[in-house]
């Protein structure tokens, strides 16, 4: 498919989605409440938009079907497109039998239309219907997902197939590229478990190579036991197992801009294709000061890479995880050139190359802040219900400390890592500007979501321009239902 005739498909989709049959519901006089709402939302004509969220099963391979909860139908949900600046309506069905949340990722938006609880957004009631009206910007890769809070329940909030890409379209594109494929890296069947993975060597868990040894760790950890943990039974890229569903069909010399999203709720992920390499162009849908060709990605949950493939190595191969165990897991997709065949060849030895944002910076300084905040990030092991309690500066969410910032201002984040996990760190409704990484200054690099390496130590600016509460925390979900949040606030 042309890259022309991929936007306007992929434009009906967002513009003209059509609802999913509407589900059966248990509670009497459920279908006459989702009607009167409809008739409401009528009445203040038709949205650019629709969701519904329903069950949905999702046929990750031949006898691998998942029961989960979806948008549309479907998971990953559809491909939304907006035009940056352009008012967009979106009308949301909530066909379960509990409320749900919508959070418009890496929007600057107002805090009523976020998503998060946290910042006062009205919850879309069971049976029930909400309507979030916004400006989408900035232009790049968003994505839109649940921000319930899931706790132990492992069928709620990102555990769930809610979950979709979401793509502000700039007022003019490079177009130096020749289609654009989007790739969701994902988890399925999660399950609790007592047991850490020990199968990953520290860096492909995210911890700094220079990291303490575990005699460093705090006397209170070292007698307590470890908490529980989530683990997967299947992974998948889109709504497909490695091996299964059609493979991505290339010709030499095409390049091909994938944007790629970690779905995770709680796991980082590297990836790589191999005899190619990836020009870095956006991280989290802002471009880079400095693109750089790299052998592998990296992406902590809920982050996102734009990177340019150009195609001049034929033959049949996979794209996915550098380990074997995910790609067995099914974390993976054949990418097949014009007129090869075979087996899809996968990578022999993982590359060595270490992942760092500022290669992607400058060597320019930022501007100083008016502001510092410094948040230590710690873990108490053995917590209520055997979970593992997360704290910032000793407080866990709902008592930690707010950021308290005045309009206009530059802030200055200080995060230390003092725990062995890595941590997105997810800023909603601002943008922040990486100023350091372990000791490493840089600028230029914008994100939405930055992973802290675990026992590591980063800095991030914004600025403080969008008035009301915003909520600042940890993208795994078990850390961020486990007390890993603050808020930022206006005074």
């Amino acid at each position: 498919m042309e890259r022309r005739d991929f936007l306007k498909m992929a434009g009906a989709v967002a513009l003209g989605t059509q609802a999913a049959p509407l589900q059966l519901h248990n509670l009497a006089g459920a279908a006459s409440a989702a009607q009167q709402h409809a008739a409401a939302a009528a009445a203040n004509g038709a949205a650019d938009v629709t969701l519904r969220i329903a069950p949905v099963l999702v046929e990750l391979a031949p006898n691998q079907t998942v029961s989960t909860i979806g948008y549309n139908g479907q998971a990953p949900g559809p491909i939304l497109r907006m035009r940056e600046g352009v008012r967009t309506t979106v009308d949301v069905f909530n066909d379960t039998d509990v409320p749900e949340l919508v959070h418009w990722h890496g929007q600057m938006i107002p805090a009523e239309v976020d998503g998060a609880a946290e910042e006062g957004t009205p919850s879309v009631p069971a049976h029930g219907h909400r309507r979030y009206s916004f400006v989408p910007r900035p232009a790049g890769t968003r994505w839109y997902h649940s921000h319930v809070m899931a706790g132990p329940d492992l069928s709620r909030g990102i555990y769930t197939g809610q979950f979709g890409f979401l793509y502000v379209e700039p007022k003019s594109e490079p177009g130096n590229y020749d289609r654009e494929i989007f790739l969701a890296l994902r988890e399925w069947q999660p399950y609790l478990t007592a047991e850490e993975d020990e199968e990953e060597d520290e860096g492909d868990k995210g911890v700094r190579k220079d990291a303490p040894p575990p005699s460093k760790k705090s006397k209170a950890n070292m007698i307590m036991p470890t908490g529980l943990e989530v683990g997967y039974r299947l992974m998948s890229i889109n709504d497909k197992t490695l091996g299964n569903g059609e493979p991505i069909r290339v010709k030499q010399g095409e390049r091909i801009l994938f944007r790629m999203l970690n779905a995770s709720p709680t796991e980082p992920r590297r990836v790589s294709l191999p005899g190619h390499k990836f020009l870095v162009v956006a991280l989290d849908g802002n471009p880079v000061p400095n693109p750089k060709p790299v052998e592998l990605l990296q992406m902590g949950p809920a982050e996102r890479i734009d990177a340019i493939v150009e195609m001049n190595q034929p033959g049949v191969w996979v794209l996915g995880s550098i380990l074997p165990e995910e790609r067995q897991a099914g974390m993976g997709v054949v990418v097949e050139y014009a007129n090869q065949t075979g087996e899809p060849k996968t990578i022999d030895r993982p590359p060595r190359e270490l992942w760092d944002y500022t290669q992607f910076g400058t060597s320019k300084l930022p501007p100083e802040p008016d502001g510092r905040f410094t948040l230590t990030i710690e873990e108490i092991h053995g917590g209520p219900g055997r979970f593992n309690r997360w704290v910032i500066n000793g407080k866990s969410y709902p008592n930690t400390d707010p950021l308290k910032v005045r309009a206009g201002k530059r802030y200055r984040i200080i995060i230390r890592n003092r725990s062995d996990d890595p941590h997105p760190m997810h800023l909603h409704r601002h943008q922040m500007e990486l100023t350091s990484v372990d000791h490493q200054p840089t600028a230029g690099v914008i994100k939405d979501t930055i992973s802290v390496l675990g026992f590591g130590d980063a800095e991030m600016d914004f600025v403080a321009n969008q008035p009301g509460p915003a909520l600042f925390h940890c993208h795994m979900q078990i850390h961020m239902d486990f007390g890993l949040m603050c808020m930022v606030k206006y005074i």
